[in-house]
């Protein structure tokens, strides 16, 4: 069995990934944002029942720290995750939670 060898630069990313999502706020958006959905931060607001300049906030943090992306449609500028594997990250802290 072959052992894939990281780079420095792949650790400190995945490193600055976890952190970001490191936040219960940003796993509780990352939960939502599961399953491939696309939201908008008036969305995603409404869900948590926080402030829109807090929920922007924390989307920029993980949007800054490669976690999601955005596409601006119209007025509106949907939120998603970059990579859907992510999604297994946020499963199993939501198993070990319990």
């Amino acid at each position: 069995m072959e052992i894939k060898e990281l780079q420095i630069e792949q650790l400190e990313k995945a490193a600055s990934m976890l952190k970001a999502i490191a936040h219960p706020i940003r796993i509780a958006i990352l939960n939502y944002l599961d399953g491939g959905k696309k939201l908008t931060v008036t969305q995603i607001h409404e869900m948590l029942k926080i402030e829109q300049s807090t929920t922007s906030h924390h989307l920029g943090i993980l949007k800054d720290k490669g976690v999601l992306c955005s596409k601006r449609e119209g007025k509106n500028t949907f939120y998603f995750m970059k990579n859907e594997n992510l999604a297994d990250i946020i499963e199993c802290l939501n198993k070990c939670a319990c």
